[in-house]
């Protein structure tokens, strides 16, 4: 794990993100998810090297035994776009305060906190949850206070979710004492998991960010302050899985209380065990969390959402949690009507829309004839070729308008003073998110909160 991720093959044989290491470069550059793939690696002064071909194992040893520091590397997002990310070799871990969730400072007409959470990782050692995201992130909003920040931006688009009891301590984190989910097990009576930490540590202006691929526990983080009018919910429909899955040996001799990476059998069964549900007794499974701010996303252009997989469980409602309490409405149509405003002044969203119509078209069944001069007719463009000018239509937003600058906090900046490589990749993603037209018009949103 030199640049902090592990690598995997997906069913095609392209070589994606398996995990991230938290607090690693690869982790700390906020633009790499579970589920990238890694089609070019590009090493200091050198020409990119193509490896949309190779192996997870043989990209494993080129990444380890090349000399280089430095790399910068070629991903193709779930949504299809295109990010290139420079990363610095990992280093021995640092044993001083090395948070692994980073926080920014958006400055403006007000200053507003931004953190980026890219999954949600736990200590599996330590169950007291020092060492989880929620904490992390816990550390950073306090960071954020010192600076006076009037809003805070959650952002979890592309995160893939991972653990549920860390996304239920994280909504903890915003909403006082009370339930926050609901799941069932094979018993008919569900089980509630609560928040019993009475109090907040931010209970300010706060919105979350989400798109297509925000699942799992980012959904049941999505659904929580939404039920509760915490926050404001901003993105596209999230992916729509509220299922909890365990992976069993088809083994019955196996002592299922050890760590299942070290078991060895020639067959395994991935098993759904158990069903989440919101404190309303809805459910994400299938139609995802709606946001209360739908902007067009690149994900909406592809059917790769729980409901389009072949076995996915069908979704169904229960009751609500009769000690839920939800705060008083947020004003959601006038954010409606100003978010539809801000919408058409980015020139980036109506490219996307046409980016989605497109794609949309593409996928249409047609009658294809089999004779040979009509297929050599018909011939399509090379794959990539054609992924690159869908690419190059919307990779950039055309028109930039700076609604706020991008820095770090206080602490932050002192340690990027004794640290290039650090500065380097705080350099990358402040300019990434001074671009990023979904937070420019979040950002907006978050002031009409505040008037």
């Amino acid at each position: 794990m030199v640049f902090g991720f592990n690598l995997d093959e997906d069913e095609d044989g392209n070589v994606t993100i398996k995990n991230l290491a938290p607090g690693s470069s690869a982790f700390k550059s906020g633009m790499i998810n579970k589920g990238d793939k890694m089609i070019s690696i590009q090493w200091e002064g050198s020409k990119p090297i193509d490896v949309s071909g190779a192996s997870a194992e043989e990209i494993g040893e080129m990444l380890s035994a090349n000399n280089h520091a430095k790399a910068t590397i070629t991903f193709i997002k779930a949504d299809g776009t295109k990010r290139q990310v420079e990363l610095a070799k990992e280093q021995q871990e640092d044993t001083g305060d090395n948070n692994k969730v980073k926080s920014y400072l958006l400055k403006g007409a007000k200053t507003i906190g931004y953190i980026s959470l890219p999954s949600f990782y736990e200590d599996w050692e330590d169950k007291r949850s020092i060492n989880g995201c929620s904490n992390d992130v816990a550390k950073e909003i306090l960071k954020l206070k010192k600076e006076n920040i009037d809003g805070l931006i959650l952002d979890v688009r592309y995160n893939g979710g991972g653990s549920v009891m860390e996304a239920v301590d994280l909504a903890g984190i915003f909403i006082d004492a009370g339930p926050i989910t609901q799941f069932k097990l094979k018993e008919p009576k569900p089980i509630t998991l609560k928040d019993g930490n009475r109090g907040t540590i931010y209970d300010g202006p706060l919105t979350l960010m989400v798109n297509g691929f925000s699942a799992s526990a980012s959904e049941l983080l999505a659904g929580t302050l939404q039920d509760y009018h915490r926050a404001l919910i901003v993105g596209s429909s999230t992916y729509g899985k509220a299922t909890g899955q365990r992976i069993l040996p088809l083994d019955t001799t196996i002592n299922m209380n050890e760590n299942i990476d070290n078991i060895h059998t020639p067959s395994f069964l991935k098993l759904t065990i158990s069903q989440l549900y919101r404190v309303t007794g809805s459910t994400a499974q299938f139609k995802g969390v709606v946001p209360d701010i739908i902007l067009p996303d690149a994900t909406d252009a592809y059917d790769t959402k729980e409901k389009n997989e072949p076995f996915a469980i069908l979704p169904n409602n229960i009751d609500a949690n009769k000690y839920y309490l939800p705060n008083n409405p947020l004003p959601i149509n006038l954010l409606q009507e100003k978010g539809m405003l801000y919408e058409k002044e980015e020139p980036y969203f109506s490219t996307i829309a046409e980016y989605i119509n497109k794609k949309k078209v593409s996928r249409k069944r047609e009658d294809v004839s089999l004779k040979l001069d009509d297929l050599l007719k018909n011939l399509p463009k090379a794959k990539d070729d054609e992924d690159d000018e869908d690419k190059a239509e919307f990779a950039e937003p055309k028109k930039e308008t700076e609604v706020y600058t991008v820095s770090l906090n206080s602490y932050e900046n002192e340690r990027v003073k004794s640290d290039s490589n650090l500065k380097n990749v705080e350099d990358r993603f402040k300019k990434y998110l001074s671009k990023d037209p979904y937070l420019k018009i979040t950002y907006r949103l978050m002031l009409l909160m505040m008037k």
